[in-house]
């Protein structure tokens, strides 16, 4: 350990363990957030992306009390990254499409590859209301807890649970 870090955990504050050991710690949690926040499809390529930006950012760390809260808004930005980039990115197809009228801007913009109608719906919502939506009912946090990874007031993070719960009722009934 070294003496920075040693230094650290002797005022009281808990050690940042070893990279290898956070992210054994913490990958069940966020791949599973992330195969829900972004779908099967691109859980993998968001779930590299967010332990790359963990890893960059690991040596300046000096607490480790918080790392799965910390990792997690690492993950629900590029969650909701991901979901802002989809449409700019370019997506192949066996043969090009004669032009035809314009997609309605509700509809999905990735395959159909699931079927469920509650993931059709939850794909069609905004990116950070399905993120709120995620971290409230699919890993159980507590609005203050989705605030804070999502970088907004607790108001706001209601409002976005809210919002996108709402919608999803209107969606599947």
């Amino acid at each position: 350990m070294s003496a920075a870090r040693s230094r650290v955990s002797s005022r009281g504050r808990a050690p940042v363990p070893p990279f290898g050991t956070f992210l054994e710690a913490n990958r069940a949690a966020v791949y599973r957030f992330l195969t829900v926040a972004v779908g099967p499809a691109d859980a993998d390529d968001c779930f590299q992306e967010t332990f790359l930006a963990a890893l960059r950012a690991y040596p300046r760390l000096t607490e480790g009390s918080k790392l799965d809260r910390w990792v997690m808004t690492i993950a629900s930005r590029k969650a909701i990254d991901h979901h802002r980039a989809r449409g700019r990115r370019a997506i192949p197809v066996d043969e090009v499409p004669e032009p035809g009228p314009a997609r309605a801007a509700s509809e999905p913009m990735e395959p159909t590859d699931v079927q469920d109608p509650l993931w059709v719906a939850v794909r069609s919502l905004p990116p950070r209301q399905r993120v709120a939506v995620v971290h409230r009912h699919v890993l159980d946090r507590p609005y203050d807890e989705i605030a804070e990874l999502m970088g907004c007031s607790e108001e706001t993070a209601r409002a976005n649970v809210y919002q996108g719960t709402k919608r999803l009722r209107e969606l599947i009934a």
